[in-house]
């Protein structure tokens, strides 16, 4: 009959699960009608059964449309009752309220009883019902005598709203479809049974999807549910896998597990032992529910646990807040959740619940900025009072409170402090709408919450503090701005680690070394410290200082290798180096320890360089740095990239950089910005630090014309040097600046000849409308302008001219010595035919 036949198939397939979970196979997921049984043993009810209208008009009935659970024959309900006669499921029903019967209670309704009713039945009515539309009535009978508890009735309920709107978006005619599982299902609660003996358990489907196992990847060992737990927490759980034959009753107790996603889950645990051999139960029969906030019903000391726990995962301000509204809001009851900083005498608010302006009195609105109000603590003196005596404030409703204050709690308003290390350190306000009366014990709880949140906003702050300063000195010492190149474009991306402190030691840098020359280095320090970060800083200083000064690529890391080395530091660093030359395109790279670069050609196809490889930096001071030198055709994307794009804990080097190789051939290499943003991809939760380094090589539009001179100490060498330049300008047809160019030249030449020793060298080049005059001398020293100029000084004048003949001016240092460059505006001119492109003198007397 249907009054106990879904009953009886219940325990039939609750007793086949049990038995498979005895056998040496792995159990497989619980079947839904167990699973429905075990979850309302724990909620008290043998039976649960759901009733809807039925039958023509005069004959109105309630019909039994399912049932669920391990019900004995004494527990099985009629198969339909009528809507006017005296049963607990009419009477529901008809008023709309939900019925808690005793046994005793029960005996006094003649008919809607279990058919064979016993001393120790109870039963709960409860109506179904869905926007003002009465669907039905839910039937619960238990076994307790002194009827459900207000736990069990609280949850009850939730299942009685959850079958009414299941039946309410369904169609409960003559095959109406399934509730009472799904109901379940929709609630959260799993189960399980446990053998202790043989530590197999036999799981449902809700349980596993709470703890974060796959059911089909789910192997039927505890071990593998208590894998998901965290460590602190294995301690109570040892005792359901041991469990004691002494533990009679049912148990509690909550755990946390760390879900798939990393983020952390608190579960809620309630268990008891069935049966015993010896001094260990056969089975141990156990719900599941999520607890994101703990229900008011539970003691204080498990809400202030919870909240320890889940503030110790706070790591931020933002963090903190939204903890907090989530462990006070709900199971207080209340309607508003302020929380601020005190700083400088002002609330600096860090959440407002809800997050309207208009839920929130209108003083606060003068003060609104751009996310919350900055009120002074002047203006509310009840925050004052309390800020100063450090003592949790509780107003009841009517309780007459400055205009700023009053309408936070009309019913009811908490000021809670926030103490951290003598002193009050913020303030969170809970207001009620209605009239709260606050328990005894309330002051007591929140003094201790108030203190727990006054320490992790402090713990937070400074964690906040310490990432805006790492951020600052990370920013600081890489590239504020890439520079503009000619024949190509240069693209950065640094991503800090996001764990510990998000400073690292990656590093790269473009250091234009002239117009048609350019180094670009990219580096990686060993850890992500302070300390790395400011290895990295010396190191980038170093290469490029050493790269400026003209040494080529294998003398520019060999020097930087000998300064990490002669720095005593425990920390090694890796660098990959390469000169460009934008003219002609021709890269020399220099790899020390680091991931060779990427390119992708003109044709979409792309590779990973072959670059013969050395010792990274600070291992030893006599590693040598081996160049290797490789053409690029106008068109052509180098990527240069640092370990924490390409590896990582579940990805493999080799295929980290295939999946990058993979991207940049499929990239547009039209916007390098976007090209580098779609390298980095989802950057997600990264363990290491991220650099990334690109350069679109286009060519360059405007070839430059050379010429060069070697100038000897002769006594007529300035006079030739003068010819060389006046024979180079008729050449390339710009003789309109030959007066300024040929005095340059002159003064230039002469404080080389008699302020340095050794050889002496000028250069010419004509870029678009530019003539550069570079004269390089063995002396280090820059050439200095007189202080003060009069008429009886004679020194330093020349200086002085080729500084106001020229467009700009300027002295650079180079590996043997100086450079001192002038450089000098054509003024335009129509194109002219002839071709300046000729062989360039290679320097000498005439």
């Amino acid at each position: 009959m249907p009054r106990d036949g879904s009953a009886r198939a219940g325990v039939a397939q609750l007793r086949a699960s049990e038995a498979g979970a005895l056998g040496t196979g792995p159990p497989s997921s619980a079947p839904e009608a167990a699973a429905s049984a075990r979850v309302l043993t724990f909620a008290g009810a043998a039976l649960a059964a759901v009733y809807v209208p039925g039958g023509g008009p005069g004959t109105e009935t309630l019909r039994l449309v399912e049932a669920a659970g391990c019900a004995t024959p004494e527990h099985g309900l009629p198969e339909r009752l009528v809507l006017t006669g005296d049963s607990p499921a009419a009477h529901a029903f008809r008023t709309g309220r939900p019925l808690w019967l005793k046994p005793a209670a029960l005996a006094s309704f003649s008919e809607g009883g279990p058919a064979s009713p016993s001393a120790g039945v109870s039963l709960g009515a409860l109506p179904l019902a869905a926007a003002g539309t009465r669907l039905g009535c839910l039937v619960v009978t238990g076994t307790a005598a002194d009827g459900f508890d207000a736990e069990q009735q609280r949850f009850l309920a939730r299942y009685a709203d959850a079958v009414a709107g299941l039946l309410q978006a369904g169609d409960p005619g003559p095959a109406p479809p399934r509730l009472l599982g799904p109901a379940l299902r929709s609630l959260g609660v799993g189960s399980f049974v446990l053998m202790p003996e043989s530590g197999l358990i036999e799981a449902d489907e809700t349980l596993l999807q709470l703890v974060g196992i796959l059911p089909h990847t789910f192997d039927g060992k505890a071990a593998t549910l208590l894998a998901h737990a965290l460590p602190e927490d294995m301690p109570g759980l040892m005792t359901v896998l041991e469990p004691s034959t002494e533990a009679s009753g049912v148990r509690e107790l909550e755990f946390r597990v760390r879900c798939p996603g990393g983020e952390m889950r608190w579960l809620s645990l309630r268990y008891r032992a069935l049966g015993s051999t010896g001094d260990r139960p056969d089975r141990v029969l156990g719900v599941v529910t999520a607890t994101s906030v703990l229900p008011r019903s539970s003691d204080d000391v498990s809400r202030i646990q919870w909240l320890t726990a889940a503030l110790d995962d706070a790591t931020t301000v933002a963090d903190v807040s939204r903890v907090v509204v989530t462990a006070l809001r709900e199971p207080l009851g209340a309607d508003r959740i302020a929380l601020a900083e005190l700083q400088d005498e002002r609330l600096t608010v860090t959440v407002l619940d809800p997050p309207d302006p208009a839920a929130w009195p209108e003083a606060w609105r003068a003060d609104w900025r751009s996310d919350w109000p900055d009120p002074a603590v002047a203006a509310l003196p009840t925050l004052q009072a309390a800020l100063r005596d450090g003592h949790v404030g509780l107003w009841p409703a009517g309780t007459a409170l400055e205009p700023g204050l009053a309408g936070v709690g009309p019913g009811g308003l908490a000021v809670l402090p926030l103490p951290a290390k003598g002193r009050a350190v913020g303030v969170c306000l809970i207001g009620w709408n209605q009239p709260h009366a606050f328990a005894p014990d309330e002051r007591t709880l929140l003094t201790a919450t108030a203190a727990l949140v006054g320490q992790a906003v402090k713990r937070a702050h400074a964690h906040d503090a310490e990432q805006e300063l790492a951020t600052m000195l990370q920013r600081s010492l890489l590239p504020r701005r890439l520079p503009e190149l000619s024949g190509g474009t240069a693209v950065a991306r640094y991503l800090p680690a996001r764990r510990g402190l998000q400073v690292g030691g990656d590093w790269y840098d473009v250091i234009a070394l002239s117009d048609d020359r350019v180094a670009l280095v990219i580096g990686d320090v060993q850890g992500h410290s302070a300390g790395a970060a400011t290895i990295m800083g010396q190191m980038r200083t170093a290469v490029r200082a050493y790269a400026v000064e003209g040494h080529p690529p294998d003398v520019v890391v060999s020097h930087a290798n000998r300064l990490l080395v002669g720095m005593e530091t425990d920390l090694f660093a890796t660098c990959c180096y390469a000169e460009l030359d934008m003219e002609e395109g021709n890269v020399l790279f220099v790899r020390a320890g680091h991931l060779s670069p990427l390119m992708r050609h003109p044709d979409g196809s792309a590779e990973e360089v072959r670059v013969e490889g050395a010792l990274p930096l600070g291992v030893s001071a006599d590693a040598e740095f081996p160049m290797t030198s490789v053409a690029l055709a106008p068109g052509t994307l180098l990527a240069l990239v640092t370990d924490g794009l390409v590896e990582a804990a579940d990805l493999p080097l080799d295929n980290g950089m295939q999946r990058t190789r993979t991207a940049l051939a499929a990239a547009d290499p039209s916007d390098p910005g976007r090209v580098a943003d779609e390298l980095l991809g989802d950057a997600g939760r990264r363990e290491d630090d991220v650099a990334l380094l690109l350069l679109r090589y286009d060519g360059m539009k405007t070839r430059p014309i050379r010429a060069g001179w070697a100038v000897w100490r002769l006594p007529d060498a300035v006079m030739h040097a003068r010819r060389f330049t006046a024979r180079t300008l008729r050449r390339w047809n710009v003789e309109e600046v030959a007066d300024a160019v040929l005095l340059v030249v002159s003064e230039l030449v002469t404080n080389a000849l008699v302020h340095t020793q050794g050889p002496v060298h000028v250069d010419l080049v004509l870029r678009g409308d530019r003539v550069r005059v570079s004269v390089n001398d063995s002396s280090p020293r820059a050439p200095a302008k007189p202080v003060i100029v009069d008429w009886e000084s004679t020194g330093g004048r020349g200086l002085m001219l080729v500084e106001a003949l020229s467009e700009s001016f300027g002295s650079v240092p180079v590996a043997s010595g100086k450079q001192v460059w002038s450089e000098i505006v054509v003024p335009h001119r129509e194109p002219s035919g002839t071709d300046p492109g000729l062989p360039a003198d290679r320097g000498g007397p005439p």
